[in-house]
């Protein structure tokens, strides 16, 4: 099986959700959390903390440097992830559709590389 991650993006300055609207969101996502690992496509997911919330550590010549903040100076962002186990990309695209049902946001499709034989 090969792998993909299920990306979900958000728009910084979008309207935030009620906190009845992110209630709901969280138990779709639990139901579709639980049909992943019911049926094997589960590896991994998380949620992630608003972009401000990120810091970048680059390395030149040996010299560490953080800067506060997201790498990309952008609106979209990554807000969370699933990575999934599927057959082909038709499936994992049947699960993108159920996972940003779950979630209300745009899932972009990802296969991972695959790893040379040792």
């Amino acid at each position: 099986m090969k792998q993909y991650l299920l990306s979900v993006h958000m728009v910084d300055g979008e309207p935030t959700p009620s906190e009845e609207e992110m209630q709901q969101s969280y138990k779709r996502v639990d139901a579709f959390n639980e049909e992943l690992k019911a049926s094997g496509a589960w590896v991994f997911a998380g949620g992630l903390y608003p972009p401000s919330s990120a810091t970048v550590v680059r390395v030149t010549n040996g010299d560490v440097v953080t800067t506060d903040g997201p790498f990309a100076e952008t609106k979209e962002q990554l807000g969370g992830f699933w990575i999934v186990n599927a057959a082909h990309l038709d499936e994992a695209l049947e699960l993108a559709a159920k996972g940003s049902a779950a979630c209300g946001g745009l899932v972009e499709v990802r296969p991972f590389q695959e790893l040379p034989e040792a």
